[in-house]
């Protein structure tokens, strides 16, 4: 049975300290920074999704306020679902203020506890963003727009939010990642860089994209 966490926990300090010796169950005694990085890359992930999807649906978002949004956990510490509890009012300005105090606090205290620097964990946050929204835009058949709206979003959040990048794979539009998840540092067997990984040549990159997306 899942467990349901409010999102606040993603600021605790001593939450997340625990949160880390649960992650190393799953990855191994590997370092606080890379056990800290691939945990961030999951739970945010997880954390923007109920506010960008219906956002890019209906032009309606949800709040991304930790204190509004409830993580759904598995029993080993995985991520696997959220919601917000209200719809939040005031168009993409409100909604890059909401989310970039939720994202401030929880990378904030993310980064304290792990040592991995704010700035490679609000790259990731960038990537998660752009992702959520490319994902909502391209099932209605309007990954353009998404792409359009992801930018623009970034913009309003501004500060050490970078702005996310997409490009195309044949005619699939994918995000140009500008974060790395560490989890070919994890003590996991078999377990590579990702295709899209931008720590690799581009060139093997963008071949290895192409064959995974045919």
């Amino acid at each position: 049975m899942s467990t349901r966490v409010r999102a606040t926990v993603l600021a605790d300090e001593e939450w997340l300290a625990a949160d880390l010796e649960r992650a190393r169950r799953l990855y191994g005694r590997v370092g606080a920074r890379v056990l800290g990085t691939i945990r961030w890359y999951s739970a945010s992930s997880v954390l923007v999704a109920p506010a960008l999807e219906p956002f890019v649906h209906t032009g309606i978002a949800r709040d991304p306020s930790l204190s509004a949004v409830t993580l759904d956990m598995h029993p080993d510490g995985r991520y696997l679902d959220s919601e917000s509890d209200r719809n939040l009012e005031g168009g993409i300005e409100r909604l890059a203020e909401a989310l970039g105090a939720a994202l401030d606090a929880a990378i904030s205290a993310a980064a304290r506890v792990s040592g991995a620097t704010a700035r490679s964990l609000w790259a990731v946050a960038t990537d998660s963003v752009a992702n959520r929204m490319l994902w909502a835009g391209s099932a209605t058949a309007a990954p353009q727009r998404a792409m359009r709206l992801a930018e623009a979003l970034a913009e309003a959040v501004g500060g050490p939010m970078p702005r996310p990048r997409f490009e195309f794979v044949g005619e699939r539009p994918v995000v140009r990642r500008c974060s790395c998840c560490l989890i070919y540092e994890a003590e996991l067997p078999g377990v590579e860089k990702c295709a899209s990984c931008p720590r690799q040549p581009p060139q093997q990159r963008a071949q290895r994209l192409r064959t995974l997306l045919g």
